[in-house]
């Protein structure tokens, strides 16, 4: 069975995005080297890209350009020829290279997927579907970067989630530019 595994950013606060949906505080302290590295890293592994349409359209608008390129070229690379599924019922049709527009039901979905043979499916952003297959018991791996700051509002991971979550905490490293990344097993 494939494994679904949730990377995102957070503030202090909690939130993955800003009151207004600005995620750009994330890439405060991306100079550090060592950062860069475990970046880099992340984005050489084999796995299908899962997004909702707001992080799907926001992924599309960046990732092709020039300064994505000139950026993280490792990561732009792998973000623009991996393998991406975007859960919409409202587009018509995906634009952005080697991606499937799925608009059937995401839970029953997903379930269908993790039991295809392929690499392991990673979510970013997508903050709705997070809450959705978490409720189902389907995100197997929670990879959480806490960011050294407080945003005061926004949106949280699980937002509307209808239970209480409990993970188990697997490992954690702190990087010079005062991110934490932490890696939960449910």
């Amino acid at each position: 069975m494939r494994k679904l595994t949730v990377f995102n950013h957070i503030s202090l606060d909690g939130y993955f995005v800003s009151a207004n949906g600005d995620m750009s505080w994330a890439h405060r302290g991306s100079d550090d080297p060592e950062y860069q590295a475990f970046v880099s890293n992340n984005a050489s592994g084999d796995s299908e890209m899962l997004f909702g349409r707001v992080t799907y359209d926001m992924m599309n608008s960046f990732w092709p350009t020039p300064v994505a390129h000139q950026q993280m070229p490792v990561v732009a690379d792998k973000m623009n020829n991996g393998r991406n599924v975007v859960f919409s019922r409202k587009m018509d049709k995906a634009t952005w290279n080697n991606t499937k527009l799925v608009k059937g039901d995401l839970v029953e979905e997903v379930k269908k997927m993790k039991e295809e043979e392929g690499p392991g499916m990673v979510i970013m952003g997508s903050g709705s579907i997070i809450a959705q297959l978490a409720a189902a018991g389907l995100i197997d791996i929670y990879l959480i970067v806490v960011n050294p700051v407080a945003l005061g509002g926004g949106r949280t991971l699980f937002e509307g989630l209808p239970i209480m979550l409990s993970l188990t905490l697997k490992s954690s490293r702190t990087f010079n530019n005062g991110k934490t990344f932490l890696t939960y097993e449910a």
